[in-house]
């Protein structure tokens, strides 16, 4: 199970992600931060972190090297992260949807 300080820190990843200020520096001219393509990419990373964390979390552990409260932190982290960027996915996948009804 994921503590609460583990889902803290996704969502807040997630919130720095759609914080309004960014947006509506974005909004306006380009303000020189960092594009949503670098954001997403930065999330993509993170994960792949945490699922490389995981896999080396539960090979210590298969050598009788590891705490099995660490494992189960880490394999919660990654549930986590994965279960937030599938989150994002939606949104982004129902805001297309929304725009290729949008008439011409």
């Amino acid at each position: 199970m994921p503590t609460p300080s583990v889902a803290a820190n996704a969502y807040a990843s997630l919130a720095r992600l759609t914080e309004p200020s960014a947006l509506a520096k974005s909004a306006g001219e380009n303000s020189g931060g960092p594009s949503f393509g670098a954001l997403l990419k930065d999330a993509v990373s993170s994960l792949s972190e945490a699922s490389h964390k995981t896999d080396k979390q539960a090979q210590a552990m298969a050598a009788g090297k590891a705490n099995m409260v660490d494992v189960v932190t880490a394999v919660a982290e990654t549930e986590v992260a994965i279960d937030a960027m599938v989150s994002v996915r939606d949104k982004v996948i129902a805001a297309y949807e929304e725009i290729m009804k949008m008439p011409i």
